[in-house]
């Protein structure tokens, strides 16, 4: 049975209420924890002295969270304080399964205990709060009751303990920076800082928010959002360690849409999502989508990831023209990529009738074309073109038609306006409309996915990250990309896809590139994206080793599994990923300083396992060590070197400063 998301989301709230089943298996509120299937997590609930509702995590005894506070608040209903505890449900097993085409693994198992308390506010209103508990982190969401529902806020913390650091981006201010069109969830990361720093731009800190207490890491996001609710953030100040989750500034709406959720009778909020566990366990989580709602119809198999050829990174608006176009499809061709992204201004420069042209000459090359959109309607300064053609669904309808009938593959959305509930709407709006167009998106100048690659498969990639473009507009940006890139697998990208328009080989105009090549091959591998758009042009590919432009050609277009290796957030990353029976490697080094990493691959096919190749000997012996192929940096800034590698226990290698590598085992 297929259902809408926002009525899925009523059904499912609600459920227990409707079936007399589940409403005996509730029993009095003394019960008052929750517990991982493996028993290592455990979520305890109590209430504070003001009626109000507390929540703690610890993990294998040791606390995560302190006493931590949960509670929503509308005008006219508070369910903050002064609440009565009613029941609590006994601990039933949750266990889910699904694909993704844009993530770090694509058949995903969620296994998790959840139980819903229940609680009554002064006019006897109700408030649910579920909680599910899964060996790799925490989860929670709202469900209120009430005639008339006008949410005012959310009284939820994250009390961490004393001596937690952080590492969090900070919220640029709503209608600041380029034509106005913050936030866009493009800062750098604040690294390893105390808990309890104020946000420098006064705006709060973005999801995810990664913090370290002791030897366990926590990642902070939020998953499912349906368009019936705003984007949460946390709040700019945390005194003591106490995050609170704030909501977006007044500003940040569709035109004349609202700021903040209203509904009649019932309203349930996103899931708020805490990945716990050892660093490895939180990179290699996939929470952030096992949260989200599923997809309504699985995979289609017109949603087809790849890698795109993309003229404007490196030649920008002047380029967007038919005959260069045209040499970026033979480019994509040339390197076996499935798309090229055609960007702002086509409609001006090159025509709907001459892109049309394009697309039939892509064709017969196995080349799909992808077009460039400007979101915009009166909520920023932006002049790029197409406009103004995707604010209403019937003109998206009549848009994506016209795209259809040309062959157009996706399209490219950017300068969106906020977080707001109707701009959350108009997301999920675009996402609907372009799936039953069979269109894929990539959202740009854009809030943090959430989940919704999940939801909506056809959403392939979004940028909201600082990305490769920042670096080519001036040198400041391009000094410390080395270290910004080197958090991103532990925050931004961390579990929905990430447009940062990677790797280039050659030269930026008027700009000295800070980092060396085999880093900018790594991120082909280190970040996950369902598109991966290169930055490069065909002059800096023709200038790397065949080898390099054999490995680009044979990378894979989605991953089976992955699996984090070794690293420090802002420092250096390595992670091993899978697909179609080889493992690659690959690692960089964020630093100004050179870095020998020694690296357990002994997971990789049977290196290192115990065999009886020598029975008569009575005793197992090591198996040989499976050889794979290194590509890491040469003599100089510029170059590569190839050699073979052995994946063992101790597999050790040298990165240079801001260098990388990346290797493949079969």
């Amino acid at each position: 049975m297929t259902m809408k998301p926002a009525l899925y989301r009523i059904l499912a709230a609600s459920a227990f209420v409707a079936a007399p089943s589940f409403a005996l298996a509730f029993a009095q509120p003394s019960q008052q924890t929750v517990t991982s299937p493996d028993g290592k997590l455990a979520v305890t609930v109590a209430q504070a002295k003001d009626g109000g509702v507390t929540y703690r995590i610890a993990r294998a005894g040791k606390p995560v969270l302190r006493h931590s506070a949960l509670g929503l608040s509308f005008d006219g209903a508070d369910f903050t304080k002064r609440l009565s505890a009613q029941e609590v449900s006994a601990e039933r097993p949750i266990s889910e399964q699904y694909e993704l085409v844009s993530g770090k693994r694509r058949h995903v198992t969620y296994a998790a205990n959840e139980r819903t308390w229940r609680y009554l506010n002064n006019e006897k209103q109700p408030l649910e709060i579920t909680f599910r508990v899964s060996n790799d982190g925490v989860a929670f969401r709202y469900t209120a009751r009430a005639p008339e529902l006008k949410f005012a806020g959310e009284a939820t913390t994250f009390a961490f303990p004393a001596g937690a650091r952080a590492w969090l981006q900070p919220m640029s201010g709503a209608k600041t920076g380029f034509a106005r069109t913050n936030p866009s969830y493009e800062e750098h990361c604040r690294v390893d800082i105390p808990v309890g720093t104020a946000a420098p731009m006064g705006a709060g800190w973005v999801f995810p928010a990664l913090f370290r207490t002791g030897d366990t890491y926590v990642a902070l996001t939020e998953a499912n959002l349906d368009g019936t609710f705003h984007a949460s953030r946390l709040a700019a100040q945390s005194p003591g360690g106490v995050y609170r989750i704030a909501g977006p500034a007044a500003q940040e709406t569709f035109t004349d849409g609202a700021l903040l959720p209203t509904a009649q009778g019932q309203l349930t909020t996103p899931w708020r999502v805490l990945a716990i566990g050892s660093l490895a366990t939180v990179v290699d989580s996939t929470l952030g989508t096992d949260l989200a709602m599923p997809s309504r119809e699985g995979i289609p198999d017109w949603v087809k990831p790849g890698q795109s050829s993309w003229s404007w990174a490196i030649l920008k608006d002047d380029f967007t023209t038919f005959g260069t176009q045209k040499q970026f499809i033979d480019y994509a061709a040339d390197m076996g990529w499935e798309y090229t992204l055609i960007d702002a201004y086509w409609d001006q420069k090159i025509g709907y009738d001459k892109v049309k042209e394009l697309v039939e000459y892509a064709r017969p090359k196995n080349v799909g074309i992808l077009v460039w959109y400007n979101s915009a309607g009166a909520w920023n300064d932006t002049d790029m073109t197409p406009r103004g053609k995707l604010l209403t669904s019937a003109d998206r309808r009549a848009e994506f038609a016209k795209l259809r009938t040309m062959g157009v593959k996706g399209i490219k959305v950017d300068f969106f306006g906020g977080d707001g509930q109707s701009m959350i709407d108009y997301y999920v709006g675009i996402l609907r409309d372009a799936y039953d167009a069979q269109l894929l998106v990539n959202f740009h100048g854009a809030t943090l996915p959430r989940g919704w690659s999940r939801t909506w498969p056809n959403l392939v990639t979004a940028e909201a990250v600082r990305g490769f473009e920042f670096g080519t507009f001036d040198q400041k940006d391009q000094d410390p990309v080395a270290g910004h890139a080197a958090m991103l697998p532990f925050t931004r990208n961390l579990f929905d896809p990430m447009d940062f328009t990677p790797m280039v080989f050659g030269d930026i105009p008027k700009i000295r590139r800070a980092t060396r090549n085999g880093f900018e091959l790594a991120e082909s591998v280190l970040f996950v994206s369902g598109i991966q758009h290169f930055a490069e042009v065909p002059q800096g590919m023709a200038s790397v080793p065949d080898y390099v432009k054999d490995f680009l050609r044979a990378l894979p277009d989605r991953w089976d599994d992955s699996r984090f290796i070794a690293g420090e957030p802002g420092k250096f990353a390595v992670i091993a990923r899978q697909a179609g029976g080889k493992w690659y490697v690959a690692g960089f080094n964020g630093a100004a300083q050179e870095r020998t990493v020694t690296l357990d691959l002994s997971f990789i096919g049977n290196a290192g396992k115990p065999t009886m190749a020598k029975p008569d000997a009575g005793k197992p012996v090591i198996s040989k060590s499976i050889l794979g192929k290194l590509i890491t940096d040469g003599a100089t800034e510029r170059a590569f070197a190839q050699s073979d590698l052995k994946a063992s226990r101790k597999t050790s290698i040298r990165l240079k400063a801001r260098g990388g590598f990346v290797a493949v085992f079969e």
